[in-house]
């Protein structure tokens, strides 16, 4: 990886539905759909749905800190999640789908730690901000046919961000102003 590009990576309930918003700002280099937090090297999907793993689904986006902070990359990543849940996302449920924010260094970490706390100040959501903040742990990129899912299979991709209500909640709580096109 080039010196100055950094990782980040967020959970933030199924991954098809956290690549796009990432993937059209200037500054992301990639967006890799994969797991982390968990126990088992190199996990499968399967795997990882069965909670046996310990893994979340989550992305991990390779920037570049001179065209993109990590700060805006974290309200971006506000704007795709509902923050009050931390038992899933959406129509998903469990641990493999719970929002988490994965930091890479103390810089992150603290970034992070602001972002949540100001986010819960600001009166948004009547219930806590609950999403977990814990340091990265080894990413495993997920199968082929899981990267860039929403280029792929834009119908199914659609159908799924209105099926499973994230963008009902989106356009609740966000508006215009959800950060993605």
């Amino acid at each position: 990886m080039d010196d100055q590009l950094q990782l980040a990576t967020f959970a933030g309930g199924c991954f098809w539905c956290m690549v796009k918003p990432f993937d059209e700002m200037p500054g992301i280099e990639k967006v890799v759909s994969g797991y982390t937090g968990g126990t088992v090297e190199n996990p499968t999907y399967e795997q990882v749905c069965s909670g046996v793993t310990g893994h979340t689904e989550a992305v991990q986006i390779t920037f570049d800190p001179t065209v993109i902070s990590y700060s805006k990359l974290m309200e971006l990543y506000w704007l795709q999640i509902d923050p009050t849940d931390a038992e899933g996302q959406f129509y998903d449920r469990g641990d493999s789908y719970r929002p988490a924010i994965f930091y890479h260094n103390e810089e992150q970490r603290a970034i992070a730690e602001e972002s949540k706390a100001n986010l819960d100040k600001s009166g948004k959501f009547s219930k806590p901000i609950v999403v977990a903040i814990e340091p990265a742990k080894p990413f495993y990129e997920a199968e082929e046919y899981h990267q860039q899912f929403y280029q792929k299979n834009p119908e199914r991709y659609m159908a799924y961000q209105h099926g499973s209500g994230r963008a009902r909640f989106i356009e609740r709580y966000w508006g215009e102003h959800n950060g993605s096109k």
